[in-house]
C-alpha cells in the first residue's frame, strides 16, 4: 500500500486507507496562550465583555476537532468517539492558559490532526475573546504529545525532545 499524497503523475490525491485495519486510536496535543497576568485575572473573574472565555474556547476546540477535514487538505473524515479539552490557567509572567486536547476514534487512520486542530482553535478563541485588552498575547507550543493505535503503534514525546520529526 502506497501512503503518499501524490499519484504516479505527481498530482495531489487523498491517501487510500481502505486496506488499513480499523483500530482504537488516540492522540493528545497541547499548546498555550501567553498573556499579561492582568488578562488571566480577568479570565478567571469572568469579567470580560464576551463572556466565559474558557467555556467558549473549550466548545470551539471540540467543534474544530469535528471539522478538521473541512480545514486541512487531504485529511480523512473520522468518526470521533471522544474529544476532551482541558484549559488550565497558570500564573506567572507571562501568565498562560495551557490547552490539552485528547481525541479518540476507532478507524483506519489516526486523530493527530484533530487533536492539533482542537488546540489551535481553542487558542485562537482565547485570543479573539481577550484581544481588546491584550493584543500582545502569544499562541505557542502547539505540538503532539502522544498517539496510540494504528500500524505505526504508540508514540510519546520525550522530555526535552525538539519539535522536529
Amino acid at each position: 500500500m502506497d501512503l503518499t499524497h501524490f499519484d504516479e503523475s505527481g498530482r495531489a490525491r487523498m491517501v487510500d486507507i481502505s486496506e488499513k485495519e480499523r483500530t482504537s486510536r488516540e492522540a493528545v496535543a497541547e499548546g498555550a496562550v501567553l498573556m499579561r497576568p492582568a488578562t488571566l485575572a480577568r479570565i478567571r473573574e469572568g469579567s470580560l465583555a464576551k463572556g466565559d472565555v474558557l467555556a467558549v474556547a473549550q466548545v470551539a476546540g471540540i467543534m474544530a476537532a469535528k471539522q478538521t477535514p473541512a480545514i486541512i487538505p487531504m485529511c480523512h473524515t473520522l468518526l470521533l468517539t471522544g474529544v476532551t479539552l482541558a484549559l488550565t490557567p497558570e500564573d506567572g509572567d507571562p501568565a498562560r492558559v495551557r490547552i490539552e486536547a485528547r481525541v479518540r476514534t476507532v478507524g483506519q487512520t489516526g486523530a493527530e490532526m484533530e487533536a492539533l486542530h482542537a488546540v489551535s482553535a481553542a487558542a485562537l478563541t482565547i485570543y479573539d475573546m481577550c484581544k481588546a485588552i491584550d493584543r500582545a498575547m502569544e499562541i505557542t507550543g502547539i505540538r503532539l504529545l502522544r498517539k496510540s493505535g494504528g500500524k505505526s503503534g504508540d508514540w510519546r514525546r520525550e522530555e526535552g525532545e525538539p519539535g522536529t520529526a
